[in-house]
């Protein structure tokens, strides 16, 4: 982590759920921090305990800390926030769970406007490199469809320049993939550094119910009983705890240069029906009744990474076990939440991301 010391670094999204974990990781290497975000999906509240004080015009600041609050769908506020930065992370993004990329598929096509804009603006601006935050919904969905399957997701699988390799996931996945097209075209054209990162399923403190596993620890931190699953329970997940995924987001943005992307997930993985299981487990409650409710969207039967690249390019992989990764996330939770305003507001929260 030396080299981030005196560092410049914009961090496109730096309040959401795996952005304020990157902050919180940075920080300490001695990296003056630019966050830039408009609180949709992100809470200053993620932030707050590096002691932010409001200033003028939307700016909260601590030390090498500062927060923007803005739009980075506007040109200028880019402009902005880019200037004379040394390394932009890019997590800015409609996003969400299952749930919510279903439902909300215009809004994750707005996603290929803000990745052009910030990687054209980091290019006219001289930034030196560009790291942008992919998804497994990348990857063609006919290769994770039979459930029970132990195939490894290859960063080759979801190449738009060669025949039936490019088939994505819903809108979301598609925008990510063009915005993999287009850090390619930017190393090609103008020599720019930049990289991807393909994170997979990541979970932990922070992050909102639209994901699985924070819906599974509502559901069971209000005892809804029957307790509803999404599916079968038989579709798999390869979950990755948030500080692995922001320690393989670093290790990407300092060893890639040419625009490739590389998986930040886990080889192994666990049904939803074991993740509940677990989840129970900690919590010390089970339901009486489980409720499998198949008219709920599922995305894929099947999903875990291939980490050969990981471990080759970068040397790194995921260090948490589930149980622990887990403990973590419940211990948050169950620290952070009222039972009576998650009862009260579980069926928007499965689906919306406030």
């Amino acid at each position: 982590m030396n080299c981030w010391r005196g560092r410049k670094v914009l961090i496109g999204g730096g309040a959401s759920f795996i952005g304020s974990h990157l902050v919180d990781t940075l920080l300490p290497s001695g990296a003056q921090v630019t966050v830039a975000d408009n609180f949709s999906s992100g809470s200053l509240g993620h932030l707050q305990h590096h002691g932010l004080q409001e200033g003028s015009s939307g700016v909260w600041r601590a030390g090498a800390l500062a927060v923007h609050r803005g739009d980075m769908s506007d040109i200028e506020f880019v402009r902005r926030v880019m200037r004379g930065q040394d390394v932009v992370f890019h997590l800015t993004a409609a996003h969400g769970g299952r749930g919510y990329i279903e439902s909300h598929p215009a809004e994750c096509c707005s996603n290929m406007v803000l990745d052009q804009l910030a990687l054209r603006v980091a290019y006219e601006e001289g930034v030196e490199r560009f790291c942008f935050a992919s998804s497994a919904c990348v990857y063609p969905r006919n290769l994770q469809q039979a459930e029970g399957s132990n195939y490894l997701l290859q960063e080759e699988d979801a190449d738009p320049f060669v025949q039936d390799r490019a088939f994505a996931d819903l809108e979301y996945g598609w925008a990510k993939l063009m915005g993999e097209m287009a850090l390619r075209a930017y190393h090609r054209q103008y020599g720019m550094k930049t990289s991807a990162a393909r994170i997979f399923t990541a979970y932990g403190p922070r992050e909102n119910e639209t994901h699985a596993i924070i819906a599974l620890i509502a559901k069971a931190f209000v005892r809804r009983d029957p307790y509803p699953i999404w599916g079968s329970g038989k579709q798999d997940r390869n979950f990755t705890y948030v500080q692995d995924i922001v320690d393989g987001i670093l290790r990407v943005s300092e060893m890639v240069e040419d625009g490739s992307a590389i998986n930040i997930g886990r080889d192994d993985r666990i049904t939803i029906q074991q993740a509940a299981d677990l989840v129970f487990e900690i919590m010390s409650w089970r339901p009486k009744v489980i409720d499998y409710d198949l008219s709920q969207p599922v995305g894929v039967a099947s999903r875990a990474a291939d980490l050969s690249h990981a471990r080759e390019v970068l040397s790194w992989e995921p260090q948490v076990p589930y149980r622990d990764g887990f403990a973590r996330t419940i211990d948050w939770y169950v620290s952070e939440k009222d039972p009576e305003d998650v009862a009260r507001r579980l069926e928007h929260l499965l689906t919306e991301r406030q």
